[in-house]
């Protein structure tokens, strides 16, 4: 079975931020991810997890916390700049915690002056940012009206023009299945590019059990491809987080 991380941001919500951490630890999570860490010292964050001997498997840029605010900026023409500023921000604080990846937020926009203009980000990201992995995620275009990424061609088209080594795909099976109709087949089709998966169970995205998506049959098949990374919870659970692990426990 792959390795199972928990995402900070959407489970164990029960519990303050910084007490979600020993939550994870305590139902047998070795790894965990946040969107977006930046309200909290970086100091104080990487303490909890020295503390629990936690990984840091992957943040978003841009800081801070996008709540009610942009998608992030690396496809937006004419916002270089703040692209830039921000993207050095978020990557002192991935560093600060050592993170294993680094996911860079396309924001909204269309065209072939934003595929241009994502593209040449994307390239001056990897050039800064050499030892660090970064990805790019489609994110389906219901739970996201208007991302510029929304298109798995589309994210394959960018990762082959840009061919930096730092720089892949971020799997994540529920989006896969809402924007192809097929998380398995997209799986089969993108493994190569992938560099860190994210899992919930479609549509609603709660647990990632049998359903639209065969998660069982899922996990088999990041096996057989030699995947080595981290599979994240990133799911909206449908009572307390605890109660919801059952997929997590038998994966075991």
């Amino acid at each position: 079975m792959p390795k199972f991380a928990a995402n900070l941001s959407f489970l164990f919500k029960e519990y303050p931020f910084l007490e979600r951490f020993a939550e994870a630890k305590a139902c047998g999570f070795e790894a965990v991810e946040v969107l977006f860490p930046y309200e909290e010292p970086a100091s104080e964050v990487a303490k909890r997890m020295a503390d629990l001997n936690l990984k840091m498997v992957l943040i978003n840029t841009p800081p801070p916390n996008y709540t009610g605010g942009e998608r992030g900026f690396a496809a937006v023409p004419g916002l270089e700049d703040r692209f830039r500023k921000d993207f050095k921000r978020a990557l002192r604080y991935a560093q600060f915690l050592g993170a294993a990846h680094m996911h860079i937020m396309a924001g909204k926009a269309k065209g072939l002056v934003a595929l241009e203009t994502f593209k040449k980000n994307l390239a001056w990201a990897a050039a800064e940012a050499p030892t660090m992995s970064l990805t790019i995620e489609p994110i389906n275009p219901i739970d996201m009206p208007g991302y510029f990424l929304d298109d798995f061609d589309l994210a394959i088209e960018v990762l082959d023009s840009v061919a930096e080594l730092n720089l892949g795909l971020q799997f994540d099976a529920y989006h896969a299945q809402i924007i192809t109709g097929d998380a398995m087949l997209a799986w089969e089709k993108y493994a190569p590019y992938v560099r860190h998966i994210q899992i919930a169970g479609p549509p609603d995205r709660h647990e990632p059990i049998k359903g639209l998506v065969d998660y069982p049959a899922f996990f088999r098949a990041v096996d057989a491809s030699g995947y080595q990374g981290w599979v994240s919870a990133e799911y909206i659970p449908k009572k307390r987080t605890e109660e919801g692990l059952d997929w997590f426990r038998q994966a075991q």
